[in-house]
């Protein structure tokens, strides 16, 4: 297999209101993992109104995002998150691709492992972006079993003969230095191993301003997804083929 680019980007300390906002994250699930009231479904995004160069135009191939409330535009407009918004760019540009948002709020990577199968069953992705794990770590999970389940996913989406992008995560020093660490680099060592792409931290761009987070100082604001989706771009275009 093809080497794939690693986009690594600089680490970034948490702002004191996100750490607050983060260990917020383990009173948002059930003991299950579920999130009060159940699951959201999972949803196709597409942009709101396409460019006239792009209407009309064929987008054979897809972008499957496997991910969590960061990526399931939580508390906005689906056409508001950065899922959509990348949506939004491939088609302006003309590329032949289109985003399938599967993110579910409060999901984790067993439940990501669990309904891989059938999302790839269903939307025969060119690509999948792998955006979970937040909620394993925040729930202090064992790293053996978020490993498990993210190999389990990356496994099966190449033998789907689908490219694979895996987001990463850090979480707040209070869960501990050496749980911490392993738990950032974990997201890297897999992409390694597997030799597949790796964006190490999906809000790498916005962790340092408290005005990007929502009131509950864990979910992005829908002003702050543009800077979310640039920072995905450089991971995401050179996976996919065309002009």
């Amino acid at each position: 297999m093809a080497a794939l680019r690693r986009v690594v980007t600089g680490p970034a300390a948490w702002t004191a209101g996100l750490l607050a906002g983060l260990a917020l994250l383990t009173g948002c699930v059930e003991s299950d993992g579920t999130p009060p009231g159940g699951y959201a479904a999972p949803q196709t995004v597409a942009p709101a109104a396409p460019p006239p160069a792009a209407t009309g135009r064929e987008r054979p191939h897809t972008v499957l995002v496997l991910g969590d409330s960061l990526s399931a535009a939580y508390n906005m407009a689906p056409e508001q998150g950065w899922v959509a918004l990348l949506d939004a760019r491939l088609a302006t540009e003309g590329l032949p691709y289109r985003m399938v948002n599967a993110s579910v709020s409060g999901e984790t990577t067993a439940g990501g492992a669990a309904r891989i199968d059938d999302a790839l069953a269903q939307h025969r992705p060119a690509l999948v972006v792998i955006g979970l794990g937040a909620n394993d770590g925040l729930r202090g999970l064992p790293l053996s079993d978020t490993r498990r389940h993210l190999l389990r996913m990356v496994e099966a989406a190449r033998r789907a003969e689908a490219r694979v992008l895996i987001v990463g995560m850090r979480l707040p020093p209070n869960y501990g230095p050496e749980y911490t660490a392993d738990f950032f680099a974990l997201f890297g060592e897999i992409a390694d191993e597997q030799e597949v792409a790796h964006l190490p931290f999906l809000l790498e761009p916005i962790a340092l301003d408290d005005g990007a987070f929502q009131p509950d100082r864990l979910h992005p604001t829908a002003e702050a997804q543009p800077r979310i989706a640039q920072h995905v771009w450089p991971a995401l275009r050179p996976l996919l083929s065309g002009p």
